[in-house]
C-alpha cells in the first residue's frame, strides 16, 4: 500500500511540474518577440578585388513584443556588421547590414551572428560570393 500510495504521489508532481513548464512555455512564447526574416543569405555573385559590397538583411517582428538586437557579431575582420539600435514594434521593420571589404582574391563565405531577446539561439546570416582580380 506505501509504495502504491507512492507511485501516485510521484505521479502527481511529475504530471504538475510538466503541465506547469508546458503553461510557461507556452505563455514565453506567446508574449515574446520573434524574428520573421525577408531571407538569411545572400549571395553577392563576383565581386571586384578592393570594391567593397554592402547588403541588409531585413525582417518583421512578428512577436507581440518589442524586438531589441543586443549584438550582431561578423566571423572576421572582413565583414563588418550594423543593425537596427531600436527597439523594432511588434509588425514594424529592422535591418541587420554587412560589409564585405573584397581584398582577398578567391571564393568566400562569411557569416554575421545575430543575438536578440526572441527567446531562441542566434540567427546566423550568411554572405557568399566570389572575389576576382580587377581589370
Amino acid at each position: 500500500m506505501k509504495k502504491q500510495m507512492f507511485l501516485v504521489g510521484l505521479l502527481t508532481v511529475v504530471s504538475v511540474t510538466l503541465a506547469s513548464q508546458s503553461v510557461m512555455g507556452f505563455l514565453a512564447s506567446a508574449t515574446s518577440s520573434v524574428f520573421e526574416w525577408e531571407s538569411t543569405s545572400h549571395d553577392f555573385g563576383t565581386l571586384e578585388q578592393n570594391k567593397p559590397a554592402e547588403h541588409r538583411f531585413t525582417f518583421i517582428n512578428e512577436g507581440n513584443e518589442p524586438l531589441i538586437i543586443s549584438s550582431a557579431k561578423a566571423s572576421c575582420g572582413c565583414t563588418v556588421a550594423d543593425y537596427s539600435r531600436e527597439p523594432i514594434a511588434p509588425g514594424e521593420k529592422g535591418f541587420v547590414s554587412a560589409s564585405y571589404d573584397a581584398a582577398k582574391i578567391g571564393a568566400f563565405t562569411k557569416t554575421v551572428t545575430v543575438a536578440a531577446n526572441t527567446g531562441t539561439d542566434a540567427v546566423v546570416l550568411t554572405l557568399k560570393g566570389e572575389v576576382v582580380a580587377a581589370e
